[in-house]
């Protein structure tokens, strides 16, 4: 988890319960890794050529999940946090007939501003592994069109 503390800035006393305006009370906030990775997955899926973010098993059971609502969107992100960095694995289904390693490299950069703009973390690294190239028409339930082989 992330772990954030904020340094009391106000000087002086202060009443019990009310802050002097555009004071910053102390305290520690704390980001949970499930929202570090949907933060990542999110900003991995706004990219031009991805198509879906996961492997096979886990996308089977993400549209699932999107059939009832449930949609998880930090699905194909695992995320390793530390006290002021974070660093990122995705895995990606990018669109034909896309340049792969641009695709990459946009998922590489969506999410590293996203992380820092975001949770507010330094960007260790982020990897992005390629997992499957989606071909517009693969998914179409073509069994009716076919010429039949028997009469």
């Amino acid at each position: 988890m992330a772990d954030t503390t904020t340094p009391n800035t106000l000087a002086g006393s202060r009443s019990a319960g009310t802050h002097a305006a555009g004071s910053n009370p102390s305290g520690k906030t704390t980001i949970d890794d499930t929202v570090v990775e949907k933060v990542a997955g999110i900003a991995a899926r706004e990219v031009n050529g991805v198509h879906a973010l996961g492997k096979g098993a886990a996308r089977a059971i993400g549209a699932i999940r999107d059939a009832i609502g449930q949609r998880d969107f930090g699905q194909g992100v695992k995320v390793e946090v530390g006290e002021k960095q974070v660093a990122a694995d995705i895995v990606i289904v990018a669109e034909y007939p896309v340049s792969l390693q641009q695709v990459a490299d946009g998922v590489r950069s969506s999410v590293a501003r996203a992380l820092t703009q975001i949770v507010g973390m330094e960007v260790a690294e982020v990897n992005v592994t390629v997992q499957d190239v989606y071909i517009p028409g693969d998914d179409d339930d073509n069994d009716d069109k076919k010429e039949s082989r028997v009469e």
